[in-house]
């Protein structure tokens, strides 16, 4: 009974008090088998692949954007048409990267007129790239919250827009001004602030007096619209107004006041009804026949 096991295993120390971190069940690190690449790699630094400070979603995107090949799409769309995280979190891993330096993203406009995003990714921030002669840019230096100045860009002038005679500013500058301000029922978009408004409102007037309905204005101003975010909606209805304006209508000479009804009176001649001043006793017929 008391005759001890000799094959059962003795109890495990306990952590010793000088090395409070040591665990009771030792696990061992990794171990690589690494076989040399030929074809299909990239290099990526740790500096990425290790960053302290970026989430594990914003290292492994980074990581497939550096092997993508050069053109091929980097969007939110087409990205989350491959993984499976989804527009939201692939949009913030993306401005993790852009954050520190890993992605820079540029609003250009092509040659036919469409603007589209372009994305450069860089695979050491800060460092020059002598090929292309441009720099990745550093990870941004964040001042504190106390620090920083509010900054504005400077707002870019509107558009000018037609003006019509002054008679016509006067006389339809509610209906236009009423014009405007119900477009946004027709788009969200369409939300002008006050000084946008009155700065169209001479435009809108000059087609009012070119004898253009409201409807019709109303939908020159609104139909196909761009599906993409409206910036400025200000500045395309002040386009529109410009390089749509229909040309004038055909002049129209002045018409005339109305003939006058002369009452009728009797003939002295031949006693027949006929219309005449008072100055006159005898119809034509004997007015004619008289010597």
């Amino acid at each position: 009974m008391d005759t001890q096991n000799p094959s059962a295993p003795s109890r495990a120390q306990s952590a010793l008090a000088g090395n409070p971190t040591r665990s009771r069940h030792h696990t061992g690190g990794i171990v690589h088998e690494n076989t040399r690449h030929t074809t299909r790699f990239t290099v990526i630094g740790n500096h990425l692949t290790q960053h302290p400070e970026l989430s594990l979603l914003a290292i492994g995107l980074g990581c497939h954007i550096q092997s993508l090949p050069a053109g091929a799409p980097a969007d939110i769309k087409s990205l989350a048409a491959r993984f499976k995280e989804g527009t939201t979190r692939i949009a913030a891993a993306l401005r993790e990267l852009e954050a520190h330096g890993y992605l820079r993203r540029e609003r250009v406009r092509t040659a036919t007129g469409r603007i589209i995003t372009r994305t450069t990714s860089c695979n050491q921030p800060g460092h020059r790239r002598e090929a292309a002669n441009t720099d990745c840019p550093a990870p941004p230096h964040r001042p504190a919250a106390s620090d920083r100045a509010p900054q504005r860009r400077p707002r870019k002038a509107l558009p000018a827009v037609p003006q019509p005679t002054q008679a016509a500013a006067t006389a339809l500058h509610q209906q236009a001004t009423d014009l405007l301000t119900t477009l946004r029922r027709l788009d969200s978009r369409l939300l002008l602030s006050a000084a946008d408004t009155a700065h169209l409102v001479p435009g809108v007037i000059a087609w009012l007096e070119r004898e253009v309905t409201p409807t019709a204005v109303r939908h020159a101003l609104t139909a196909d619209l761009p599906d993409d975010p409206l910036r400025r909606p200000a500045a395309l209805l002040a386009h529109r107004l410009t390089a749509h304006l229909p040309p004038p209508p055909p002049y129209r000479a002045p018409v005339g006041p109305p003939p006058v009804r002369h009452p009728l009176r009797t003939c002295e001649g031949c006693e027949r009804a006929f219309r005449a001043p008072e100055t006159e006793t005898h119809c034509r017929d004997c007015r004619t026949a008289r010597p």
